[in-house]
C-alpha cells in the first residue's frame, strides 16, 4: 500500500539553471537594495564570494546545511560593512528575486500532483536548499506548488541536508506517514535514493531533467523519464 509521495524540488519538479551570472546579478541586486553609500563595487563582492564562500557549497560529503542569512553578514563584514536584521533581509529577498530566472518549473509539475492527490495520496516536498525558509516557501507559493502539497521541508529549516535522514523524517512525521507505506520521487541517487532508502521508502530516480551518476549512490527501486511514469508507479504501488 502507498500512502503519499514526496518529491525533491531541483531537477524534479522543478528545473534549476544554475549561473555564474546570476551570481553576479544576486549581488549586485542585494547592494542596491541596501541603498547605502559605504558599500564596495557588486564585482568586487562576486570575486570576493567566488574565491573564499563558494567553495563550501561543494565540499563532497557535507551534511549540515550552511547558514546562509550568517555568510553574507560575513561576506559584507570582509569589506567593512555591517548590516542590522532589516537590512539583511532586504539583501536576500534581493538577492532571490535575482535567481528568479533559474528556476523553471517542470510542464507536468501541476497535473502530476493533481493526479496523485485524486488518487487519495499526501504529497509533500523534502528539498537541499540554503536560502532562508520564508523565502524558498514564497517560491512554492508563487509557482502554484503550495496549495498542492500538505507538507514542504527544507534542509535550511532542518540545518542538514539529504542524504541525513533528520530531513526525511520532518516531512513523514508532519505527514504522519510511515516510510514503508511512503514513495519518494528524486533525480540525485546519494541525496535521495540512498537518503530515502535508507529511511525505509521506496525510491524513484527521476530522468526528466538530468541522469545523475554517484559512486556513492544507490541503486533506485523505479525509474521514471517522464512524470507521467511517477503517476503510474504510484498507481501500482497503491493498488498492491
Amino acid at each position: 500500500m502507498l500512502d503519499a509521495v514526496l518529491f525533491d524540488w531541483g531537477d524534479t519538479l522543478m528545473q534549476f539553471a544554475y549561473s555564474p551570472e546570476l551570481v553576479a546579478a544576486g549581488n549586485r541586486a542585494g547592494l542596491e537594495a541596501l541603498g547605502r553609500a559605504d558599500l564596495p563595487m557588486a564585482d568586487e563582492v562576486t570575486e570576493h564570494f567566488r574565491e573564499e564562500y563558494e567553495p563550501l557549497f561543494w565540499v563532497p560529503g557535507t551534511i549540515e546545511e550552511i547558514e546562509y542569512p550568517h555568510l553574507v553578514r560575513r561576506l559584507l563584514r570582509d569589506f567593512g560593512v555591517e548590516i542590522d536584521d532589516e537590512e539583511l533581509g532586504r539583501y536576500l529577498e534581493a538577492e532571490h528575486r535575482a535567481w528568479d530566472p533559474a528556476r523553471i518549473l517542470a510542464a507536468h509539475t501541476h497535473p502530476l500532483l493533481e493526479a496523485l492527490r485524486g488518487h487519495g495520496l499526501k504529497l509533500g516536498l523534502v528539498s537541499n536548499a540554503f536560502d532562508p525558509g520564508w523565502l524558498l516557501h514564497r517560491d512554492l507559493e508563487q509557482m502554484g506548488l503550495e496549495e498542492r502539497l500538505d507538507f514542504s521541508v527544507f534542509s535550511s529549516e532542518v540545518g542538514m541536508r539529504k542524504p541525513h535522514p533528520a530531513i526525511f523524517e520532518r516531512a513523514l512525521e508532519a505527514l504522519e506517514v510511515e516510510p514503508e507505506r511512503a514513495l519518494f520521487v528524486g533525480d540525485r541517487l546519494y541525496e535521495d535514493v540512498r537518503g530515502a532508502a535508507e529511511v525505509g521508502m521506496t525510491t524513484v530516480q527521476a530522468l526528466w531533467f538530468r541522469a545523475d551518476e554517484h559512486p556513492d549512490g544507490a541503486e533506485p527501486d523505479h525509474q521514471a523519464f517522464t512524470q507521467l511514469d511517477v503517476l503510474n508507479i504510484a498507481r501500482r504501488l497503491a493498488a498492491a
